[in-house]
């Protein structure tokens, strides 16, 4: 593929376009659209810029640490409590207490930032709905501006959505879900907005915008003089927290608002996290409301973390549950910590999605939901998360007959039981097997996640369960963990040993799987084939790319050049 400047893909010629009006420094290389011009205001601009500026340096150096660590468990090291903030983890303080507007979060629906989304998340019957910005949804520029458009609606209460396939017009219900919003994590640019020559940091994209154009109605409509909220993702260290707290005490103080108004809520998410989880919350204090057990990219980073350590092999994925002495142990040890310091603990995400056209199966499907919802709130879980609008009944009911009229367990659900969780419970090895159905299934759901997202869809069902960015990293880590140590396939009887040339021989066959699942012209008009070169050498590299997304971002940029068009 040809590159641009930064690896990007060069386009070829196209009309010029009237341009958008920016600050200095700044340079837009994002399609021109009347609506997006509404967001992408001078003045927001200006300020997602003084964003970029005042802390690209503090986001580099977050950045090198994490490859430091990297570079320390590759060479052995295990990631541990540090000794260093002993007193932060040992010391009686609490975070600012959590908004009335919030809290009550017992079921939380989410999705990507698409208009129908959005309406129908709102609507759900959840406490909150999670827009995303980030796992489950593909960052190309047309979805990342709708996005903020759609979103900017939303507050203002305006937003409707007609469908003229169904010939039916969505609206908002009078009463919604309370609205967070989760930028991109730290490592991801945005490619099509330059600061000073080089790609503006994503988050800070994602948070400025809806920030500058939504604070004072969200405040107003939503908040109860508070907000807006949000949830930060894949952070690995309480240093990222701090940046974080930075960010939104600037953008408070642009705005005029009180230090303390914007809240959210951390994804614990990545393994190192697991045991900075009070020194996050103590960066956030003025800001917190609460960490969520992002499980799903939690199993993702245990292999990542890994990935040097061929005795802590992961079984096939769907053993990997909250069951497993790790997961349990990170669950009570997240609840334990939250509601020593009052805020919210939030549960897992609930994948499945209904089975319309086999009762029993879905009927069965829902009974797991039931299930692990009831784990949860028994834990001492204050709500859960689930990816389809069909699953909130089930949820809200279990919540609501183990939790009666509180909003939350923060001062019922102590778990003090859960101090005595050490090093070990958190970092001890799944157990189960390793199976040839593993490998088909990580590669069949790998490849359909990439090919979706190369042609503007990061929120996939698959197989009865909603996929996003987190289980495509999963399929991906895994297989290639058990190419590089060439595990033995150990749960069907075969002791087949995995190599690069029988992963070659599942992915032919698979991709005939899926040609003949999704059918001919879908499968030749879809992107399967680059999904697949793209699937396969991150599965076969010899080194583990930190993300999946960085790779596949190069191939959903479309820069249009400024000026006269040249031949």
């Amino acid at each position: 593929m040809d590159t641009g400047t930064y690896g990007y893909p060069k386009q070829g010629v196209k009309k010029i376009d009237p341009s958008y009006d920016v600050p200095e420094g700044v340079d837009i290389r994002g399609r021109y659209d009347e609506e997006f011009a509404k967001i992408l205001t001078k003045d927001a601009l200006k300020f997602v810029a003084e964003l970029q500026r005042e802390f690209r340096s503090h986001i580099r150096y977050a950045l090198e640490c994490r490859k430091e660590a990297k570079r320390r468990y590759n060479e052995g090291a295990l990631p541990g409590f540090d000794p260093a903030t002993r007193y932060i983890r040992e010391g009686e303080w609490v975070c600012a207490p959590v908004p009335p507007a919030v809290a009550d979060r017992k079921v939380e629906i989410t999705g990507p930032v698409e208009r129908k989304m959005v309406i129908n998340a709102l609507n759900s019957g959840a406490k909150v709905f999670m827009a995303d910005f980030e796992d489950a949804l593909s960052p190309s520029w047309e979805n990342l501006m709708r996005g903020q458009v759609n979103l900017k609606d939303a507050v203002a209460g305006t937003i409707t959505f007609n469908d003229k396939a169904r010939n039916k017009v969505y609206k908002l219900n009078d009463q919604t879900a309370k609205l967070f919003v989760r930028p991109r994590g730290w490592h991801l640019p945005e490619a099509h907005i330059f600061i000073d020559g080089e790609p503006a940091t994503g988050c800070l994209v994602d948070f400025g915008l809806y920030f500058y154009h939504n604070h004072a109605p969200f405040r107003q409509t939503q908040g109860a003089g508070f907000g807006p909220f949000f949830y930060l993702p894949k952070m690995e260290h309480s240093r990222e927290a701090k940046i974080w707290n930075n960010v939104f005490e600037r953008a408070e103080k642009m705005a005029g608002i009180e230090r303390g108004s914007i809240r959210a809520t951390v994804l614990i998410e990545t393994l190192p996290a697991v045991f900075q989880m009070n020194e996050i919350l103590y960066e956030l204090r003025d800001h917190s409301v609460g960490l969520n057990c992002g499980r799903w990219d939690y199993i993702f980073s245990y292999v990542k973390t890994f990935q040097a350590h061929p005795d802590r092999l992961l079984p096939d994925r769907v053993l990997v549950g909250m069951t497993q002495h790790f997961m349990k142990s990170y669950s009570d040890l997240l609840i334990r910590t939250c509601h020593r310091r009052g805020v919210h603990a939030m549960g897992g995400m609930a994948a499945q999605i209904p089975i319309r056209d086999d009762p029993a199966a879905n009927e069965a499907a829902l009974e797991l939901v039931r299930k692990d919802k009831l784990r949860e709130v028994k834990a001492g879980h204050d709500g859960t998360w689930a990816a389809h609008p069909g699953l909130i009944p089930a949820c809200v009911e279990v919540f609501n007959n183990n939790m009666g009229n509180a909003p939350n367990q923060i001062k019922d659900a102590k778990r003090d039981d859960a101090a005595s969780i050490t090093e070990e419970d958190l970092l001890q090895i799944p157990r189960g097997v390793r199976t040839m159905d593993g490998l088909r299934l990580n590669t069949r759901v790998g490849i359909q996640y990439v090919a979706a997202w190369l042609t503007g869809s990061g929120s996939v069902p698959l197989y009865n369960l909603m996929e996003d960015a987190a289980t495509a990293e999963i399929s991906r880590v895994q297989n290639w963990q058990w190419i590089k140590y060439g595990v033995e396939l150990d749960g069907d009887g075969l002791g087949v040993r995995v190599s690069k040339e029988l992963f070659s021989r599942v992915v032919e066959e698979e991709m005939a799987r899926i040609e003949s699942e999704v059918g001919k012209d879908k499968f030749k008009k879809g992107m399967y084939k680059e999904a697949c070169k793209i699937f396969k050498r991150q599965c076969t590299a010899p080194t583990l790319d930190d993300f999946l997304t960085l790779d596949a971002y190069n191939y959903i940029v479309i820069q249009h050049p400024k000026g006269p068009a040249k031949l």
